[in-house]
């Protein structure tokens, strides 16, 4: 019975997996239609936004290369590898560091300690 149960929720789960697929297909579509629409009497121009949705139908499907005609699959490949790259670029950024303290309070840090002199200061260690 469990196995029987488990065979049918990967039915479900294929089924719905390829009706998935099939929607992605039919965006990648609807997306070269667009792009095809706007064609001037020149070579095709594609929108970072294109680039952008095809890259990212093709992480979802890899297999919606074969939907696409408007440019080669080798292309949005290309696309999703530099758009990777950007990002983990961007994520690596040195973002500046700690944060500045504001000038009144570092002064009255250093009232605070002159006035507290039994506070220990472990900053330097000339008495070691």
């Amino acid at each position: 019975m469990l196995a029987f149960v488990a065979k049918l929720l990967l039915s479900l789960r294929s089924h719905l997996r390829s009706r998935a697929r099939l929607q992605a297909e039919n965006l990648a579509l609807r997306r070269q239609v667009l792009i095809l629409s706007r064609k001037n009497r020149s070579r095709v121009r594609l929108r970072n936004l294109d680039r952008l949705v095809l890259a990212w139908l093709y992480r979802i499907f890899p297999s919606i290369l074969n939907a696409i005609i408007v440019v080669k699959p080798e292309t949005v490949i290309r696309w999703h590898r530099r758009g990777f790259r950007a990002y983990w670029h961007w994520k690596s950024l040195r973002r500046g560091g700690r944060p500045a303290i504001d000038r009144d309070i570092r002064t009255l840090i250093r009232r605070m300690s002159r006035e507290n002199p039994l506070w220990e200061h472990h900053g330097s260690m000339v008495n070691c």
